[in-house]
């Protein structure tokens, strides 16, 4: 065999271990240069109650008629600033009309003024029966001096005696039908005037009107609708303090607090998020939606 060709291999085999340390070398540092490194963090865990709701006005309230009856006119629209007490809606009834004039008529003619002429009458009766009584006192005393002198019988005097007692009666009888009179026709004229009063408040009740100052939101009837006690008209509120009035599960309601940070979106403002605190916890559930009521307030 030639031996060229057995020399010539021996480099070949003599290096192959040098080259597959290597290899494993740069293999090695490679995929030590790519290793991901992770650090631990010590932190809080938050976790967020999501529930919906409304924005609704501070004080907001629905207004009530306190009485039957038909819409006659609506003083304001919706939109409208109003004050305590201002009118709202008027509402009439006939039936409430008719009594108030009813009222008004009975108290005229109750008036002590207007029965001024019975008391005069009965002045001039007392006057009357004053002076025969004073005449019957004259009379009794001329006849009982003359008796003294023996002059006149004894039932002349009998008779001016019975005469004076009858007039002391009679002017005493009109002195009390007087009293009795004018005591009637006061007792009268002050049920008459209640009377009026209690149908001016009655017919004031036809006329709904605002109880705070602040803004009318909505106005739930038409003119000419019939309104009742059960039905409301208006929906008012403070024209600028806003409140959430938010539903939250009967799951979560444990874990609100007062005084924790809310966190709002509206679909009316997307993009936008706005902060509150809660400022009420309803201790109620309610029964059909199995959520507890909570209140926040803006804190811008």
């Amino acid at each position: 065999m030639p031996q060229p060709c057995f020399k010539s291999r021996l480099p070949s085999t003599a290096y192959k271990p040098v080259y597959l340390f290597l290899l494993l070398l740069l293999f090695f540092f490679s995929c030590r240069s790519k290793q991901e490194k992770t650090t631990p963090v010590v932190q809080n865990i938050t976790e967020s109650v999501y529930a919906s709701g409304i924005v609704k006005s501070e004080n907001q309230y629905q207004v009530y008629a306190t009485v039957n009856g038909l819409i006659q006119q609506r003083l304001v629209t919706e939109g409208d600033l109003v004050k305590k007490g201002q009118p709202i809606i008027r509402v009439v009834n006939e039936t409430s009309r008719l009594n108030t004039e009813n009222a008004q008529l009975a108290a005229a003619y109750a008036d002590v003024s207007a029965n001024r002429d019975k008391l005069n009458e009965l002045r001039l009766t007392i006057d009357q029966a004053r002076i025969k009584m004073q005449t019957d006192s004259s009379l009794l005393e001329r006849q009982r001096a003359l008796w003294t002198q023996q002059i006149g019988t004894r039932n002349e005097l009998d008779q001016r005696e019975l005469a004076y007692q009858n007039s002391v009666a009679a002017y005493k009888a009109a002195l009390l039908r007087y009293n009795e009179l004018q005591r009637q026709l006061s007792f009268t004229a002050k049920q008459a005037q209640k009377n009026l009063q209690i149908s001016a408040t009655q017919s004031s009740d036809y006329t709904v009107k605002s109880e705070t100052d602040g803004k009318v939101y909505s106005l739930l009837k038409e003119q000419g609708e019939m309104v009742n006690p059960q039905t409301p008209v208006a929906v008012i509120g403070d024209a600028s303090n806003f409140l959430l009035e938010l539903q939250v599960d009967e799951y979560d309601i444990a874990k609100v607090r007062l005084g924790q940070k809310v966190l709002l979106t509206m679909d009316s403002y997307k993009g936008q998020v706005f902060e509150g605190t809660v400022t009420k916890i309803n201790p109620i559930m309610n029964d059909r939606s199995r959520s507890f009521t909570v209140e926040a307030h803006f804190n811008t």
